[in-house]
C-alpha cells in the first residue's frame, strides 16, 4: 500500500510468531529496503514501512529467504488467522493453527478482505475484542468450540475436526448471503437474521474474558508495548535479543515467551502505568496522504492529560484506522482543525468541532479531564 513516506508492506507472521532470527532479518531488511520504521497492526501483523518501488521486490526476496511469505498473494490473504500469544507448546494452538492454514489454503474460499479467524484456546478468551469473524475457543465448561461471532453459542467440536468445522461455517457464510459488494462480516450477517444450520448452531457458552492485557511480566514471559504501536529497526532487534521468539499481538503488544527480564529504552513501553498507554494514533500527516493534520505529537503531549483508566485516540481523519473501538476521547483531524467525539469512533458526532492543536494544549484539562 503507498502511504506518504512511501510503500508500506505487511508481514503476516504465522501464529503471530517471529524467531529471533527472522526479527534481526526483518530489522535488516526494514533498515535496508524501507525507512526503517515498523508497526505492530491490531491483526497482529508487521509493516514496514518507506519502502521504495525499486527496492520492494527485492525486499520480497529477502523476505522469503526469513520464510515469511506464502505461495501466492491469495493464499496469504485467506490466512487471516490470529492466535492468542499465551499459547503453549503442549497445548492445541500449535497444531490447530496450522491445521486451520492448511485447510484454507488449499481452499477456493472468496472471503472478504477482513473476514478473519481467531484461535483462543485458553481457560479464559484474551482476543474477544479483538475482530474476527470464526472463532476456535473454549466453552465456560472447558471444552473446545466453534463459534460464529456474534452468535451466543459455539458448537463442541473434537481437536481433529476444529479446522474442518471453521471452515464449514466459512463456507456457510458465502452461501447464505453474507457478503454484498465484496464485503461482509459474520456478527452483522448474524444480527440480519442469518439463522445457522442445525450442524453449526452450538450449545456452548464461551469462557469468561480475560482483563485487558497490560505490560509487564505476565504468566509464560514478558509483555511489552510502543508508543502507537510503532517501533525502529533497532526496537525490533532488541527485543530479539531478549527472547528466542516473539509473538505479535492484536494489542500492537509484543510477547516474549520465556522470559522473565523486561526490556526497556529504545521506546519500548515497560511499565502499565505509562501515560502513553492511553492513547492511540494514527501515523497522520504528512505521513498518510488521506490525513488532514498532524496526530501522534499531538497524542504524545496530551497523553499525560488523559483520565486514568480513560482513552484518547487522535485521528488524521474520520476513518479512525488507529482504533476502530469506540472510546472515552476521540480528536478528529479536518481541514478546520479538530474535532472532539465523546464515547465514540472517529466517524461519530463530535460535541466540538474545529479545535486548533495549540487550543487543546493550552486548556487539556477543559477538552480532556473528566470525561
Amino acid at each position: 500500500m503507498m502511504s506518504g513516506d512511501g510503500l508500506v508492506v505487511r508481514i503476516r507472521p504465522r501464529a503471530g510468531q517471529v524467531t529471533a532470527a527472522q526479527a534481526h532479518g526483518i530489522a535488516q531488511a526494514a533498515r535496508e529496503y524501507g525507512n526503517g520504521v515498523i508497526d505492530l497492526s491490531s491483526r497482529a501483523n508487521l509493516q514496514l514501512r518507506g519502502v521504495r518501488a525499486e527496492t520492494h521486490g527485492a525486499l520480497l526476496k529477502a523476505l522469503d529467504a526469513l520464510g515469511l511469505l506464502d505461495d501466492d498473494p491469495a493464499t496469504e490473504a485467506r490466512r487471516n488467522i490470529v492466535v492468542t500469544p499465551f499459547w503453549s507448546k503442549s497445548g492445541v494452538e500449535p497444531a490447530l493453527a496450522p491445521a486451520l492454514e492448511a485447510g484454507l489454503a488449499a481452499s477456493d474460499l472468496a472471503l472478504p478482505g477482513k473476514f478473519g479467524f481467531a484461535v483462543d484456546c485458553g481457560p479464559r478468551r484474551v482476543l474477544n475484542a479483538t475482530p474476527a469473524d470464526i472463532r476456535i475457543e473454549r466453552s465456560d465448561r472447558g471444552k473446545l468450540i466453534v463459534r460464529a461471532d456474534g452468535a451466543q453459542f459455539g458448537l463442541p467440536i473434537a481437536f481433529e475436526q476444529a479446522a474442518v468445522v471453521a471452515l464449514a461455517l466459512a463456507r456457510w457464510f458465502i452461501a447464505s448471503g453474507g457478503i454484498s459488494e465484496g464485503r461482509g462480516r459474520m456478527a452483522a450477517h448474524i444480527r440480519k437474521g442469518a439463522v445457522l444450520p442445525a450442524h453449526l448452531a452450538g450449545t456452548e457458552l464461551p469462557a469468561a474474558q480475560a482483563a485487558p492485557a497490560t505490560t509487564g511480566l505476565v504468566a509464560g514471559g514478558a509483555l511489552v508495548a510502543m508508543a502507537f504501536g510503532s517501533m525502529t529497526a533497532d526496537s525490533l532487534e532488541k527485543l530479539a535479543s531478549a527472547a528466542a521468539e516473539l509473538r505479535v499481538t492484536p494489542w500492537r503488544m509484543v510477547f516474549l515467551p520465556g522470559s522473565d527480564l523486561m526490556p526497556t529504552g529504545l521506546g519500548i513501553i515497560s511499565q502499565a502505568n505509562d501515560p502513553l498507554l492511553r492513547v492511540e494514533s494514527c501515523p497522520g500527516a504528512p505521513w498518510c496522504p488521506q490525513a488532514r493534520a498532524e496526530t501522534r505529537l499531538l497524542a504524545r503531549e496530551l497523553a499525560s492529560h488523559v483520565p486514568l483508566g480513560k482513552t484518547l485516540h487522535v485521528s488524521g481523519c474520520a476513518k479512525g484506522c488507529a482504533c476502530a473501538r469506540p472510546v472515552a476521547l476521540t480528536l478528529v483531524a479536518t481541514s478546520q482543525g479538530y474535532d472532539l467525539v465523546c464515547n465514540g469512533t472517529a466517524s461519530a458526532t463530535p460535541v466540538v468541532h474545529a479545535l486548533s492543536a495549540d487550543e487543546i494544549l493550552s486548556q487539556p484539562a477543559r477538552y480532556l479531564g473528566g470525561l
